[in-house]
């Protein structure tokens, strides 16, 4: 094993931070509440909308998040009856704050402080379903501790936020509100962050292949800013900037050399998107004196976005990344400009030009991409629009490979059974056409209890048979960090992908060697399955998970046909039958990608040998 890079540590201890933190006027580029030319500058042309949307808020009624809606988590696994009046509360209180920021007249102050007062009043900043992070592992608030997930790292760093620009305007009406936040502020995020090591995002634990992701740099870039906002004391800051840069750098040691995002596009903006943003305000509030952009990880990790994206809006889907994802235009194009990828800036403006919606300034309630955005979005219009151009990417450590050419965007996978919002997906594949997803990957439905639990792979959309992947023997893929591909290649001058994929199967398939490979060309895909059993219990089968429902032209031959355009399929009619299977989406989440139904073809052996290989070719229709 290779020692830890710990990148972030080589910078700099904390006597050497104490020595280069700046004082906040010294780092925060924004004007002050009451310096009126410098917000109209920042919002420019859209002032009036920011102010009419913080308008709707000055009658909002807030919400009670009552005790049996947490309690609803445990009995249904519904996290939405918690989250959806929380994240009410939330919005409107983003909203509120833009919109006094915008107009700066006063008149969305009472109504903030009481969306601040509401929120100082709960239990627990945290969401229903992070719960079981609290000691007793039980999911109701427990009033004697306080738990960071993402969402109460979001609430503290929007506070941290309010209370700099506005706890003057605060203390003009009632001083004990801005005293409240403060207060709150250091009970549930500083004090926790500083005297608690058993946050299991926060990477300090025992276990040496322990999964660090995207929660990693989230929370630790919303517990950064809580810190650089509200901590005045030099010593005690310099020591939790230093905490939260030990604790990031096990997310950088936990990523691969390659700096592919296991978790997919979808994720990418909380899990690199958010170190960007840590990163960021780390070289901010230090001057610049602490800075790892130069190093080609935190390039690589940034073009991964670029590089995954197929065209109209569609991008590389696997474990529970959506199809369509990861798309945050001026976040791109930041992270861009600070590691030197002229490759992203160039993405960036990609998308803009074909959604002028990216520029605006953003919902929701991550206040600092908000100001950031302010700052940086008009430089994104003087950059030329482009997608990156090569023929291939091949990431060896995490073992994605793409190949694209003038038809088709391949995309496979290889890895292990145990990634980050894993799937039993080893040696999976997606082929996009003219940018449409024909094979696809179907990605994953609305979170529930469930899905983070000992029930995760009961799910179908996390089973290797609802993926691309063969059956052996009745057996699917199995979960966990042993299952996992082996001798995994790629050639670039053949295009072809190949790999054992026994690893991922049980002792119970009787499978001594699957080799699956993947030809690619401008005439389509060839996929090749050489093996060889110990056994033959059932007929093989072979799964492929299609948004088109399939026809069979002739023997051997079926087409897929969506928007207009065709894909062929070939294969042995005399050694294969197949079948087809409509899968219903009633999963709002899944069926706002694919629409109402999904469909899996699925190839049977009609002989049962103990070696052998099949083929299966596709290509370009008429």
């Amino acid at each position: 094993m290779l020692p830890p890079r710990n990148l972030l540590q080589k910078q700099g201890d904390a006597q050497f931070l104490k020595t280069v933190i700046l004082p906040k006027e010294k780092w925060i580029p924004h004007p002050a509440y009451n310096n009126r030319a410098g917000w109209d500058k920042l919002f420019k042309n859209e002032k009036a909308d920011i102010i009419s949307e913080g308008e709707r808020f000055l009658s909002y009624e807030w919400k009670v998040i009552k005790a049996t809606d947490y309690i609803e988590f445990s009995l249904s696994g519904s996290r939405s009856i918690m989250e959806l009046p929380y994240n009410k509360n939330i919005n409107a209180v983003y909203s509120l704050f833009l919109a006094e920021m915008a107009e700066g007249k006063g008149r969305f102050i009472n109504q903030l402080m009481n969306g601040a007062f509401n929120l100082c009043e709960m239990t627990t900043w945290a969401a229903s379903a992070h719960l079981s992070i609290q000691l007793n592992h039980k999911k109701f608030p427990d009033h004697k501790q306080q738990i960071i997930d993402l969402v109460s790292g979001d609430i503290g760093s929007m506070f941290s936020w309010i209370y700099y620009f506005l706890h003057t305007e605060f203390d003009k009406r009632e001083p004990l509100i801005a005293e409240r936040m403060q207060y709150e502020l250091e009970r549930r995020i500083m004090q926790p962050y500083m005297t608690q090591d058993h946050f299991w995002w926060m990477g300090f634990g025992k276990n040496p292949n322990q999964m660090v992701n995207n929660w990693n740099p989230w929370c630790n870039s919303n517990v950064l800013q809580v810190f650089a906002l509200m901590e005045n004391d030099p010593v005690k800051l310099s020591k939790a900037v230093y905490r939260t840069m030990l604790s990031v750098d096990k997310f950088m040691n936990y990523n691969k050399d390659d700096g592919a995002c296991e978790e997919g596009p979808s994720y990418w903006g909380h899990a690199a998107g958010k170190m960007y943003d840590y990163l960021q305000i780390l070289y901010d509030i230090t001057g610049g004196k602490i800075s790892v952009f130069n190093n080609p990880l935190v390039k690589k990790m940034g073009e991964y976005i670029s590089r995954s994206y197929v065209g109209n809006n569609w991008v590389v889907n696997f474990a529970d990344a959506s199809a369509k994802g990861g798309k945050n235009a001026p976040l791109i194009y930041r992270y861009g400009k600070a590691v030197g990828s002229a490759e992203m800036e160039a993405f960036a403006a990609y998308l803009i030009e074909n959604n002028k919606d990216e520029l605006k300034i953003a919902s929701g309630r991550d206040m600092f991409r908000t100001l950031q955005g302010m700052l940086y979005n008009n430089e994104i219009i003087n950059i030329k629009p482009a997608l990156p151009s090569e023929a291939f990417i091949w990431y060896p450590q995490t073992e994605f490979c793409y190949m694209k050419n003038k038809n088709f965007f391949f995309a496979a996978k290889g890895g292990y059974n145990d990634e980050s919002h894993n799937h039993n997906d080893i040696g999976t594949f997606c082929l996009y056409m003219d940018t449409i997803p024909f094979f696809i990957d179907a990605g994953v439905g609305t979170y529930t209890r469930q899905t983070f639990s000992s029930e995760r792979y009961s799910i179908w959309t996390m089973q290797s048979n609802y993926h691309n992947l063969p059956e052996i023997n009745g057996q699917q893929q199995q979960y966990g960090l042993q299952y996992k591909a082996k001798n995994v290649s790629f050639n670039p001058k053949q295009q072809k992908l190949s790999m054992d994929i026994i690893g991922a199967y049980s002792k119970d398939a009787e499978v001594k060697s699957w080799q699956r490979s993947y030809t690619f060309s401008d005439k389509g895909l060839l996929i090749n399955d050489a093996f060889e059993l110990l056994a033959t219990k059932e007929p093989l089968k072979f799964h492929f998970l299609v948004w088109s429902n399939p026809k069979m032209i002739k023997p051997g031959t079926l087409s897929f046909e969506r928007e207009g355009k065709t894909v062929l399929m070939n294969y042995d009619f005399k050694k294969l039958g197949w079948s087809t299977e409509t899968i219903p989406l009633q999963d709002r989440q899944l069926s706002a990608v694919w629409g109402d139904e999904v469909y899996r073809v699925t190839f049977i052996s009609k002989r049962q040998d103990l070696k052998g290989s099949y083929n299966f070719i596709i290509s370009k229709g008429k």
